[in-house]
């Protein structure tokens, strides 16, 4: 069996750099794409390099970030233009391979290991040549690895950056890899993380040696799949972009950044949270018809219910049912740390009951005005 070449394309600080790239009257300044205070998500979600100089990190307060950098330019969030433009990489992509298949806005992994001979290109040749394309026609930087699995090629994507291209063999990958910290790994997060330093596992090489007995105790079968294809032995395929599966449901969370109590400060987060939602509904062209609820407490308790709501893409509708669904199992009485809205059971706008007045969507013109 042939030896994979896969590319995982990582577009360098994504929000910041499409922002920097469409609007001119912003190069050579510092530069974040922040929630809004009014909300409670009064946060740094993207920042330019610029920005980074000056020591401003993701998920800082805004005002610790202008502390730092009192020039600070900070932006709203524009997730139409995002997709937009995603969209358009993802089209680029598709001009080396139809493997393709993203991660998020601004990731995707392809399989180019068919695309070799015909291009008569190694697969850093391709991942430069990519580079090169992507800050010629969009003007940002991408971080690239390539590798002969997924999981490496996007441990390569993060070893280098902004505008780089990693490579990791087979011959080398443990001699990279094994040395970076366990929490380089997607799927090891904080929580993870504090349980394997208690025992003293604190990089990728350390979580390799555990026996997959132990790995099942703490992170089921899925810790076993991650070991084995950390040890090279597990082959994950890139899908083929056009036999994507749509989206089983389409959902948005946030860590909030003070604990909240009021049903106030609930609606203005589900607010946002929807905006969000009702432009990916909108632009895969679903309704969903149940909506899920999920709370977790500042201590990391876990509250969750779900309900089945009139087929709807709005962001008014998901809001006051997501309120309706909240107030029928929160009691308003511990402090929250975090909010998830889920909507499932999709299906197409097609067959979305017709309004009797003939009016343009409000959710469709929210977005239409937030792409502009």
């Amino acid at each position: 069996m042939k030896e994979r070449v896969i590319l995982h394309c990582d577009i360098n600080n994504f929000f910041a750099s499409v922002e920097c790239s469409t609007r001119p009257e912003l190069k050579g300044l510092p530069v974040a794409v922040t929630g809004n205070p009014k909300k409670r998500t009064g946060i740094i979600l993207a920042k330019n390099e610029i920005a980074k100089s000056f020591g401003v990190k993701t998920g800082e307060a805004i005002w610790e970030a202008k502390v730092k950098c009192p020039d600070l330019v900070t932006l709203p969030p524009h997730y139409a233009l995002y997709e937009e433009i995603s969209e358009k990489l993802q089209e680029l992509y598709l001009g080396y391979t139809d493997f393709v298949e993203p991660l998020g806005l601004d990731e995707c992994w392809l399989d180019v290991t068919d695309s070799l001979k015909y291009l008569n290109k190694s697969g850093k040749e391709i991942a430069d040549e990519i580079r090169g394309k992507i800050k010629k026609e969009f003007h940002f930087t991408a971080s690239v690895g390539v590798s002969f699995s997924k999981i490496f090629a996007k441990l390569g994507s993060d070893m280098k950056k902004p505008d780089a291209t990693t490579v990791i063999t087979t011959s080398e990958f443990k001699e990279k890899v094994y040395p970076l910290a366990l929490n380089s790994i997607v799927g090891i997060g904080r929580r993870l993380e504090k349980k394997f330093t208690k025992i003293n596992i604190n990089t990728i090489g350390d979580f390799v040696l555990l026996s997959d007995d132990y790995l099942k105790v703490i992170m089921g079968i899925t810790g076993v799949y991650l070991k084995h294809s950390l040890l090279g032995y597990r082959e994950e395929r890139v899908l083929n972009f056009y036999e994507l599966p749509p989206p089983k449901s389409i959902g948005n969370g946030t860590t909030t950044l003070k604990d909240i109590v009021s049903r106030k400060d609930i609606i203005s987060t589900l607010s946002f949270l929807a905006e969000k939602v009702s432009a990916r509904l909108i632009k895969h062209g679903f309704v969903a018809s149940t909506l899920t609820i999920t709370i977790k407490t500042n201590e990391f308790e876990r509250f969750s219910k779900s309900q089945k709501i009139q087929p709807t893409q709005e962001i008014k509708n998901l809001v006051t049912d997501g309120m309706k669904i909240t107030d029928s199992f929160w009691k308003y009485n511990k402090p929250i740390r975090s909010i998830r809205l889920r909507a499932s059971t999709l299906s197409s706008d097609k067959v979305k009951q017709l309004s009797l007045f003939d009016k343009k969507d409000l959710s469709k013109t929210i977005n239409e005005i937030n792409k502009k």
